[in-house]
């Protein structure tokens, strides 16, 4: 089938850094380079990391006048003459490292992050290398699938990108709250028999941990020493698996639920600054005994392996959308709407 390229494209454009600095506007789609294919997006989703860069407090190198957005999803319509990977018609999905084949980051990689130093996803079509981008599963919608770029690899390689301390059926995982990071993480977990406690902030969040198999639910709020019930809900052993999203606020009640020898996989830190209650030291690690691993996304052999298992295991593995999905064009309400912490699951970015 042959794909017209249209002529314009509707993109946002960061302008600033104090917050409010983007711009909606319609602009010369690119010229693709030999490496390149033209991308139709039809969905994208929003991360932290969207909020921080218009901000300034991305910490690592943001472009004037940057297209934002790192998750991705669409439909190739043009290719560059050495592309081999991609046809016209194939529907793909973005990485955020597009320069992250496989094993751990090295160099300069992070120098190019799509939606900071890359241009990235938040407008109707694009040019990107070829390298970047995966075969998008089938049976997920284009807004579904653009939840994977960022969050699905991050809670994948959290859980199994270590080797010999890959999550297994009876272990034990801990997870915090109904981000998109924590929600694709209590779906792998449970997909592969390990056992999962959760928290969450309100009986309200709690019913979709219930729906997703969580087989307990701590509520943070009202048990504020956490850490110690989540290991005595393990029958004291303490869980094999801490994925770490809030940061500092909440640090030390992740060392108080692990077990000797297991992990904390730090992913983020969306609870902010906030009062550091005693944050273990690296000390901790060794008096402990366990590992604190951070971790910056995935490569893309771990993204084509989570897009196999999703393809596998559809409905079981399906993201999870908050109910509210915007267009293109409503993307600062979208902005507005993840930072109030409303949301559960990935906010969505529907592209028509």
């Amino acid at each position: 089938m042959a794909y017209t390229t249209p002529k314009t494209a509707r993109q946002w454009n960061v302008t600033g850094h104090d917050g409010s600095g983007l711009k909606f506007s319609e602009q010369p789609v690119p010229d693709i380079g030999d490496d390149e294919v033209l991308v139709k997006l039809h969905g994208a989703s929003l991360n932290y990391r969207d909020l921080m860069v218009p901000r300034g407090q991305y910490p690592w190198g943001v472009k004037a006048g940057v297209v934002p957005g790192s998750d991705g999803a669409g439909v190739v319509i043009a290719v560059g003459k050495h592309v081999t990977r991609f046809q016209s018609g194939d529907k793909v999905v973005t990485m955020l490292l597009p320069q992250h084949i496989a094993g751990p980051v090295v160099g300069n990689m992070v120098d190019f992050g799509l939606g900071a130093s890359v241009d990235g996803t938040f407008r109707s079509v694009g040019a990107f290398s070829e390298h970047g981008l995966v075969a998008m599963p089938e049976g997920l919608t284009f807004t579904e699938a653009a939840t994977l770029s960022c969050a699905g690899l991050t809670a994948w390689n959290a859980l199994f990108g270590l080797a010999g301390r890959q999550v297994s059926a009876g272990q034990w995982v801990l997870t915090q709250g109904t981000g998109g990071v924590s929600i694709f993480a209590v779906q792998f977990a449970k997909a592969v028999g390990a056992r999962v406690i959760a928290t969450t902030s309100s009986s309200e969040k709690a019913k979709l941990l219930e729906k997703l198999g969580a087989d307990y639910i701590i509520n943070y709020r009202e048990i504020t020493e956490w850490g110690a019930e989540a290991k005595r809900l393990t029958g004291g052993a303490g869980v094999d698996l801490v994925l770490e999203v809030a940061g500092p606020p909440s640090i030390k009640q992740s060392a108080a639920s692990v077990k000797l020898d297991g992990t904390i996989s730090v992913v983020g830190s969306v609870g902010g600054g906030g009062k550091a209650n005693g944050m273990p030291s690296l000390m901790d690690c060794w008096m402990s005994l366990f590992t604190a691993r951070g971790v910056w996304v995935g490569n893309r052999l771990q993204m084509e392996d989570m897009c196999r298992a999703i393809e596998g295991n559809i409905e079981k593995l399906r993201p999870v959308l908050d109910p509210k999905v915007f267009s293109l064009d409503q993307l600062q309400e979208a902005y507005e709407y993840l930072e109030s912490g409303k949301h559960q699951g990935k906010v969505g970015i529907k592209i028509d």
